[in-house]
């Protein structure tokens, strides 16, 4: 005999109906079928709120009857042809009209007690299985309708019966001796009790019908059709990388279910468990799909210990704590004593070892109900201060790993706790059973759909890192790293394990997020449609979508963004920016920010502030991390100085080459901050400080080759004008330079404390006399390196190379 069960949204219309008819029909041709469905999808709901609102004298009860009485007759009207509709459209009228007289009942009396709930309750898996009793008669198959009130047999605790097996198994088990009907259609969720009222079996009952109806009949599998294609790894809604999981046992599904894979409940595993029953959980809409099976021995075993991550939300915290606990027997036992006579269900616990305080986690909804009869059944050791009154916390949720191998395999917790902290992800809470077939953390509701995320990247998706960038600026560097980003997306992916996801982007006029990444083809596009750009509600933003290994990248040289860099690391978000102001602001702001990044475990990595694409600070952060020590730096630092003054000869004029070096990118937008030694004072003093030196960019003596008129300039235009001006200038360094065999470098230095950056006369036998174009070049003199220096070279200038270290730094925060 073939046991079903058909879910809400399997029987939520009459095209879904039909579907659930096509198997039935397939089924039945193996042998005999037993079909337990619920209600059509979201009756139930509907149910309860007519009844909540009848009983609240809200008249809106009368609209939801209309709509649930529509709902139904258009799935008879729909499914059976005209000249059969007649008999079964006046049963479904007449118990919707029984239906009618509950909620008028409940209205007059302005009350509605649990046992009137749920015979509410109950019209919808009446309703369900009738017609689809009768459509499977008006395809010409032998079915027949039997109540399940019939058949199981409950005690009198409304909402969530407690079934007598004894009797309920006698009673099945003589039926369908009796029955030889192909198919037998039965509502889930309900049942009766001895004394002969409706009860019902607690939400996700249906499954539990079905369940014990396999187990009174002792057949080798139950199948349970539902929306989904089994058991996933993670709720495929909140983890879009969730798979199905083939093959579990019981175990690991007890724990998946009881911790909100809704796909199952929780009680349906027990009546088939001691009479090894295999359950499949099958997809209605892919039939073919191989689903879930769930079994004491998996039929194919898995190597990752790790079944599955599932979640509860909507938990309270009570903890009872205080120094009267420490050494004193019996408060456990009074504390869930009084719990379990509030009929509350106890989801965690966890307690401290010094006996300090118990720690409790609820649903929500007990919470006050419990903190008050905690704190009654303590008030005498409260006003004795011997312990505190109850503290409650809500806003959380339970997350729980579960594996039936975990306990063969080490540094799993290990890898539990480091993936959420490295997300910035408190944990609350923590309980492990001795079993170790489940780790649970309480943590902030908030933080649920990056948690499960983090922690399936971590445990199912072989090894590929998942990177949510944030990009401000897309500009001439914003634009050529956004291209690259585009090109080199399969590689990253395919061999690199890292998947970039632009989910922000902004300019200095609109920003624009699409949590699931913008298509990099129209982001101009998308773009225009955001929001008026503010550096607050970037970053409200940022934290509202709150996704794991979420990167912040800075791609303008605004002293307004540098600024804001404190409140991403606060908020473990990592920051990547080519713009030099942070790092050469005030000494104490650089290692506060350099602090955060350790504190928060939020990588700060800034490699483009000096040499744009160039390794240098890389490599300077590895010298002294090998234990080196710098003692000079010797460095031309301006890819744009250096263009200019290798391209500035007695044939061109100083403007000429400032405005090509400005047209080409070469330059910051106001070239003055090039051309002024401002840049390269920012670059030395960033270097220095890399060094473990402490400095401020004021301590840096500025050498300037600049008019004074020139530096005193207002605006870009005016700075152009007094370089025409003071041509003659700027022709006497260049003659002078070549009178004496040299070039005109412009060189940052820094030894025995000391730094200055200027224009220096290069002669031939120094290493920057052949530096060419926009190179850069930098000479580390260190206690490994003394008589021959350390030696950084390449061009150091132009958005290709800036983009392409900014895209350097994000593959090493996806690598590490």
């Amino acid at each position: 005999m073939n046991i079903i069960k058909f879910g809400g949204t399997s029987v939520a219309n009459a095209q879904n109906i039909a579907r659930c008819i096509t198997i039935i029909k397939q089924k039945k041709q193996e042998a005999p079928v037993v079909v337990v469905v619920s209600a059509l999808g979201g009756v139930t709901d509907l149910l309860l709120a007519a009844a909540i609102n009848a009983s609240e004298k809200n008249e809106d009860y009368k609209p939801v009857l209309q709509q649930l009485e529509e709902r139904h007759l258009e799935v008879i009207k729909t499914l059976l042809p005209a000249t059969e509709q007649s008999s079964v459209l006046s049963h479904a009228k007449r118990e919707l009209n029984r239906l009618e007289t509950l909620l008028d009942g409940c209205y007059l009396l302005g009350e509605l007690s649990e046992r009137t709930k749920d015979l509410i309750l109950s019209f919808g898996e009446v309703l369900s299985s009738y017609i689809i009793s009768e459509v499977l008669k008006g395809h010409g198959e032998d079915a027949v309708l039997a109540d399940s009130r019939e058949l199981i047999k409950t005690n009198s605790r409304f909402g969530k019966a407690v079934v007598n097996f004894e009797l309920t198994n006698s009673l099945i088990a003589g039926y369908f001796a009796e029955n030889k009907n192909d198919i037998t259609v039965l509502p889930g969720f309900i049942a009766q009790s001895g004394d002969g009222y409706t009860t019902t079996l607690g939400r996700g009952g249906s499954d539990y019908t079905a369940a014990i109806i396999a187990a009174a009949l002792n057949v080798p599998s139950l199948e349970i059709w539902t929306d989904v294609n089994g058991i996933y790894t993670a709720n495929p809604k909140l983890v879009k990388q969730a798979e199905p999981i083939p093959y579990i046992t019981f175990e690991e599904a007890m724990e998946l279910s009881h911790f909100g894979a809704k796909v199952l409940y929780p009680p349906t595993i027990q009546p088939i468990l001691t009479k090894d029953i295999t359950l499949h959980i099958k997809n209605t809409f892919e039939p073919e799909a191989h689903g879930s099976t769930i079994s004491k021995v998996p039929e194919v075993k898995s190597q990752n210990p790790i079944r599955g991550i599932s979640n509860v939300d909507d938990i309270t915290l009570i903890t009872l704590e205080g120094p009267g606990m420490v050494g004193v027997a019996g408060f456990s036992k009074r504390l869930f004593e009084v719990i379990s006579k509030e009929n509350i269900n106890v989801i965690f616990i966890t307690q401290a070892s010094s006996e300090h305080s118990i720690c409790l986690g609820i649903v929500d909804a007990e919470a006050k109900k419990a903190k008050a009869a905690i704190d009654a059944e303590f008030d005498f050791e409260i006003r004795q201060l011997k312990i505190y009154p109850a503290i409650i916390e809500n806003g959380l949720s339970i997350i729980a790993v579960v594996g039936e191998n975990m306990k063969n395999h080490q540094g799993l917790s290990g890898r539990m706790f480091s993936t959420l902290g490295k997300n910035n992800i408190n944990i609350r809470a923590i309980a492990q059973g001795a079993s170790e077939r489940n780790i649970s953390a309480v943590i902030d509701s908030r933080d649920v759909k990056k948690a499960l995320n983090t922690l399936h990247e971590t445990f199912f998706e072989d090894a590929t890192v998942q990177l949510n960038l944030f990009v401000m600026g897309v500009g001439n560097v914003g634009e050529k790293f956004l291209d690259q980003i585009k090109s080199q997306y399969a590689y990253l992916k395919d061999n690199l394990r890292i998947n970039v996801r632009i989910a922000g982007l902004s300019n200095s006029r609109k920003m624009y997020f699409e949590e699931e990444g913008i298509d990099l083809n129209n982001y101009k596009t998308a773009l225009e449609t955001g929001e008026p750009t503010t550096t607050d509600g970037f970053i409200a933003a940022i934290k509202q979508l709150n996704l794991r290994n979420s990167i912040f990248v800075d791609n303008t040289a605004s002293n307004v963004v540098a600024a804001t860099y404190a409140q991403y690391l606060k908020n473990s978000i990592a920051v990547v920016t080519c713009n030099k102001v942070a790092c050469s602001s005030e000494y104490e702001n650089y290692k506060l920010l350099k602090n955060l990044s350790r504190q928060y475990n939020a990588p700060f990595l800034f490699e483009t502030n000096v040499g744009a694409g160039l390794p240098i600070i890389d490599t300077l952060k590895n010298l002294i991390a090998s234990g080196d020590r710098v003692h000079k730096i010797q460095a031309v630092l301006s890819g744009s100085l250096n263009f200019i003054f290798n391209n500035f000869n007695e044939s061109t004029t100083f403007y000429d080459v400032v405005k090509q070096a400005q047209t080409e990118g070469y330059t910051e937008p106001d070239p003055k901050i090039d051309l002024s030694g401002i840049d390269v004072k920012r670059k030395l003093v960033i270097l220095i400080r890399e060094s473990g030196y402490e400095m401020e960019i004021d301590d840096i003596e500025n050498r300037s080759f600049l008019p004074q008129q020139s530096l005193d300039t207002a605006s870009v235009d005016d700075f152009f004008d007094s370089l025409t001006t003071h041509a003659a200038h700027f022709n006497e360094l260049y003659a002078k330079a070549s009178a004496e065999g040299s070039r005109l470098k412009f060189v940052a230095s820094f030894e025995n404390g000391k730094a200055n950056v200027g224009l220096q006369f290069i002669p031939k036998d120094h290493p920057f006399y052949n530096l060419e174009g926009k190179d850069n070049i930098v000479l580390f003199y260190t206690d490994r390196y003394v008589d021959q220096p350390l030696l950084i070279k390449g061009a150091g200038a132009g958005a290709a190379v800036t983009a392409s270290g900014i895209f350097a730094d994000i593959i090493r925060i996806g690598n590490k």
